[in-house]
C-alpha cells in the first residue's frame, strides 16, 4: 500500500504556522491602534475638559465680579465658590470671596485675605490681610501680616496707616501718632491721612500740636467729604477746653451738615445742657421723636440721659414708647441702667425677668444680680452670686461680652468680680490696655503694691514709647523691687529720651539717689522749671533728695507742698523716712538755709 506523501503535510503545517503568526500580528497591531486611540482620545478629552473648565472658570469669575459690582454679595460668593471648586488656587476667586465676606461683616474674610496673601504676596495683599484681621480683633494675625511686608515697603504711607491702627488697637498712643505722622510725611496731600493725624493730635496736651491739629481740622471742615467728622472733632475739642462760644458756633454748623448723625445731636445736647437751657430743652424735644423711629437711637438717647443725670426723665419717656421698641435689645439694656441709676431695685428685678434680650442675656443676668444684691434681703448675697456666676458663664469666651461685664463690675464697685474679669480680658490684645488700666485702679485703691508694680510694668510693655507709663513703671520698680537695676536702667533711658519731662526727670533723680548719687540727682531737678516741682508727687522726691543733702529748709518747703496734696501710700512712706532719718541724725547748726533746686545757686549753696 503506498505511503502518503509527507511533503504535503509539511506544507500545510507551515501554512498554518504562518497564518497564526499573521493573526497575532494583526491582533497586536489592532491592540496598539486601540491603545493609541484611547490615549489620544483621553488626551483630547482632558484638553477639552481643561479648556471647558477654563472657559467655565472665566465665565464664573465674570459673573462673580458683576454680582459684586452690583452689591449682590451672596450671588458673588456662590459663583466664586464654584470657581474654587474648579481651581482651589484661584487668586481672583479668593479675592472676590474676601471682598464679599468683608461686605457682609463676616470673620471668614480673614481666611480669604490670608489665602490671597499666600498665593500672591505683595504689599497690598499683606495690608489687606492686616486690616481685615484688625477689624475682627485678630491682632496676632495683623502683626504677622505687617512683619511679612518687605522692609523697603515699610516706609510707604499705606503701611504706616495700618501700623498706626494696630498701635491704636493695642493702646499705644505714641506709636499710633508716629505712624500717622509718617504717613502724612510721605503723602502730605492726602486729606484722609491729614484727618487721621489731626483727630489724634487735637487730644495732645502739647499746645503746638493741638493748635496745628485745630488748624488742619478747620481746613478739612471746608472739604465736603470731611466736613462733618472735622466739625465733630472740633466741637469735642471745644467742649473739652470749655470754649463755649466757639462750641456753640460749631454745634450749629454740625446740625446743618448733611451727614449729621444721631450721635452728633447728642454731642450738641452736651453743649446746650451746659450753655443754654432753652436751646437744650428745644433740641431734646426735637431729638426724642427722631429717636423713637429706631430702637438703636432709643437706646442711645436713654444711655445719654442716664449719663447726664436724667435717668428719671428717661424712664418717663420710655414708658410712652411702644413696647416693640423698649422690650428688646438694645433699649431693654438702657432702661435697666436707668432703673439702676434711679435705685429702683424692685422694678429692676421685675424688668430683668422679662423682655427679649437675645445675645445680651448675660447683661440681663448681671443687672438682675445687682438688683438682688441691692435689696439686701436675707439670701440676697447667695442669690446675687449665683446670678453673677451665670452671667460670667454666658459671657465666657466672648471678649466683647467680658469687657461689657467687667465695666459693669467696676462701675458697681464689685471689686472681686471686676478684678477676675479684667484679668481674663487682659489676655485679649484688643482689650489689653483698658483691662490693665482698670486693674491698676483696683490695685491702687487696695494699696496692693506688688500687683500694682506688675501691672505698671505690663502697661509700659503694652506701650513702650509712652513716657508717663515708662516713668511710673521705673518709679515703682525703684520703690518696690529688691533688685532695682532694671528700674534704674529704665529711668535713665526715659530721661535721656525726654530730659524736660517732669516724670522722667524726677524718676531719674530718684534712681540716682538710690545709688548714692544725690548731688547728681539734684542737678537733674535744677533743670526743671520751678512750677513743675510744685506738684505734690514731684515735691516728695525733691524733699527726699534735698533732705539727704542736708538742705533742711528747702526740703521742708517741698514737704509742705507734698502734704497739701493727695499722696500715694508709698510716697507718704518716703516722707516718714525723712522724719525717721532726721530723728536719728545728730543735730548740727546751719549758718544759712540752702537754696531750693529752682533757685540760681547750686545744690550746695
Amino acid at each position: 500500500m503506498p505511503t502518503p506523501p509527507k511533503r504535503v503535510r509539511r506544507k500545510r503545517r507551515r501554512k498554518t504556522a504562518r497564518s497564526r503568526k499573521w493573526q497575532m500580528r494583526r491582533i497586536l497591531f489592532l491592540a496598539l491602534i486601540v491603545t493609541a486611540g484611547f490615549f489620544i482620545g483621553l488626551l483630547g478629552f482632558s484638553s477639552f475638559q481643561r479648556g471647558w473648565n477654563r472657559w467655565r472658570e472665566s465665565r464664573l469669575l465674570k459673573e462673580a465680579s458683576d454680582f459684586l459690582e452690583h452689591d449682590n454679595s451672596d450671588a458673588a460668593e456662590l459663583a466664586a465658590r464654584k470657581v474654587i471648586a474648579l481651581d482651589p488656587g484661584s487668586v481672583d476667586a479668593s479675592r472676590i470671596l474676601a471682598e464679599a465676606t468683608e461686605r457682609q461683616n463676616r470673620a471668614e474674610t480673614v481666611a480669604w485675605r490670608a489665602q490671597v496673601a499666600r498665593l500672591a504676596p505683595s504689599l497690598d495683599s499683606q495690608l489687606n490681610l492686616a486690616s481685615a484681621a484688625l477689624r475682627f480683633g485678630q491682632l496676632d494675625i495683623t502683626r504677622a501680616a505687617l512683619e511679612n511686608v518687605p522692609p523697603p515697603d515699610r516706609d510707604k504711607a499705606a503701611y504706616h496707616v495700618v501700623a498706626g491702627w494696630l498701635s491704636r488697637a493695642q493702646g499705644n498712643v505714641a506709636e499710633e501718632e508716629r505712624h500717622f505722622a509718617a504717613a502724612v510725611a510721605r503723602e502730605p496731600a492726602n486729606d484722609l491721612y491729614q484727618f487721621n493725624l489731626a483727630v489724634l493730635q487735637i487730644l495732645s496736651p502739647d499746645p503746638e500740636k493741638n493748635a496745628a491739629a485745630r488748624n488742619q481740622l478747620e481746613r478739612l471742615s471746608k472739604v465736603p467729604k470731611f466736613r462733618t467728622p472735622a466739625l465733630r472733632a472740633l466741637l469735642e475739642n471745644a467742649l473739652r477746653q470749655n470754649q463755649m462760644p466757639a462750641a456753640d458756633d460749631l454745634a450749629q454748623d454740625l446740625q446743618m451738615s448733611q451727614q449729621v448723625t444721631f450721635s452728633d445731636y447728642l454731642l450738641c445736647l452736651d453743649l446746650y445742657r451746659k450753655l443754654n437751657p432753652k436751646k437744650f430743652g428745644a433740641l431734646l424735644s426735637k431729638v426724642k421723636p427722631v429717636a423713637a423711629r429706631n430702637a438703636l437711637d432709643v437706646a442711645q438717647l436713654i444711655d445719654w440721659m442716664n449719663k447726664s443725670d436724667l435717668a428719671s426723665e428717661a424712664l418717663d419717656w420710655s414708658e410712652k414708647l411702644p413696647a416693640a421698641l423698649t422690650n428688646r435689645s438694645p433699649a431693654v439694656i438702657a432702661i435697666a441702667e436707668a432703673l439702676a441709676e434711679t435705685k429702683n431695685w424692685s422694678r429692676l428685678k421685675r424688668w430683668t425677668r422679662s423682655g427679649s434680650w437675645g445675645g445680651d442675656d448675660y447683661l440681663r443676668l448681671a443687672y438682675q444680680a445687682y438688683g438682688v444684691r441691692k435689696t439686701r434681703h436675707a439670701a440676697a448675697d447667695a442669690e446675687s452670686d449665683s446670678l453673677w456666676s451665670s452671667a460670667e458663664q454666658a459671657a465666657e469666651g466672648n471678649p466683647e461680652r467680658e469687657v461689657a461685664l467687667a465695666r459693669l463690675a467696676s462701675k458697681w464697685k464689685l471689686t472681686r468680680e471686676a478684678e477676675q474679669l479684667w484679668l481674663r480680658v487682659a489676655k485679649v490684645p484688643a482689650a489689653r490696655r483698658e483691662a490693665l488700666e482698670e486693674l491698676y485702679k483696683i490695685y491702687r485703691q487696695a494699696n496692693d503694691l506688688a500687683n500694682l508694680r506688675l501691672t505698671a510694668q505690663r502697661l509700659h510693655e503694652s506701650s513702650p514709647d509712652e513716657i508717663a507709663l515708662a516713668a511710673n513703671a521705673a518709679r515703682l520698680a525703684l520703690l518696690l523691687d529688691h533688685n532695682t537695676a532694671a528700674g534704674q536702667q529704665l529711668a535713665q533711658q526715659i530721661y535721656e529720651k525726654v530730659p524736660n519731662d517732669t516724670a522722667a526727670a524726677v524718676t531719674y533723680a530718684f534712681a540716682l539717689y538710690g545709688t548714692g548719687r544725690t548731688l547728681a540727682g539734684l542737678e537733674i531737678l535744677k533743670k526743671l522749671p520751678p512750677d513743675q516741682l510744685r506738684d505734690p508727687h514731684a515735691a516728695v522726691y525733691a524733699a527726699l533728695l534735698l533732705d539727704d543733702d542736708n538742705q533742711v529748709a528747702a526740703a521742708d518747703e517741698y514737704i509742705k507742698l507734698a502734704q497739701a496734696g493727695h499722696l500715694f501710700p508709698e510716697e507718704k512712706q518716703l516722707l516718714e523716712d525723712i522724719a525717721t532719718r532726721r530723728q536719728s541724725a545728730t543735730p548740727s547748726p546751719s549758718s544759712a538755709p540752702s537754696p531750693a533746686p529752682n533757685e540760681s545757686a547750686g545744690p550746695n549753696g
